[in-house]
């Protein structure tokens, strides 16, 4: 797990696909844990899906937490996703305006929404396409404006487009395109919890 940056109030990591992001009822092993058998009193502030990697914040003091945990609150960090989905876009950018929320029956899955759904919001652009196993495959840049849980995925998916290895949404063809989830958490920028000063971190494309 490699760490992209460290001071005494932040550590910033680049999290690996299939590691839950704090530890769960059953599976303890998670990046939060890991990061603490390395001597780190670190502080959750946000989540990423087990199955999704990229960079990750963690507070080291309380007063950071705070703070950061307002931003995110306030929508104040910029996030930006890049992902592989399957098929012809209808256009080269768009945005999602979906709203989500928990199918129960079938937790930890999500569903769209209209009558009970929260507010959620997925700005998304082509990047390239290229052919896989004769399949047309679009990489794309994604900037949810809104967090819920499975956004991305469920936006895809709603889309059109599931994401390539997608177990919870994507059809069996598009799932077996790809051993992982191909969905990462490329650059995240917000302000440091001390000084204030704009910052951004970059983690390297697995895929």
């Amino acid at each position: 797990m490699d760490v992209l940056y460290q001071d005494q109030h932040i550590v910033v990591i680049d999290k690996p696909a299939g590691v839950l992001s704090v530890p769960g009822r059953v599976l303890k092993d998670s990046v939060t844990s890991r990061l603490q058998q390395a001597g780190l009193d670190v502080l959750v502030v946000h989540r990423l899906d087990c199955a999704t990697s990229g960079v990750m914040i963690f507070a080291l003091d309380a007063a950071s937490q705070k703070n950061l945990n307002r931003q995110f609150q306030d929508r104040v960090p910029t996030k930006y996703y890049q992902a592989l989905i399957a098929g012809e876009l209808s256009a080269d950018d768009g945005l999602v305006d979906l709203p989500l929320i928990c199918d129960w029956p079938n937790r930890p899955l999500q569903k769209v929404c209209y009558e009970h759904g929260k507010p959620s919001q997925t700005i998304w652009q082509k990047l390239e396409s290229f052919q896989l196993q004769q399949n047309l495959i679009n990489r794309i840049l994604l900037k949810p404006i809104t967090g819920r849980s499975h956004q991305l995925r469920v936006h895809m998916k709603a889309l059109g487009h599931p994401i390539l290895g997608d177990a919870f949404y994507a059809t069996d063809s598009v799932k077996a395109l790809s051993e992982r989830l191909c969905l990462h958490a490329w650059k995240l920028k917000l302000k440091h919890p001390l000084t204030e000063n704009w910052i951004e971190f970059e983690a390297n494309l697995p895929f």
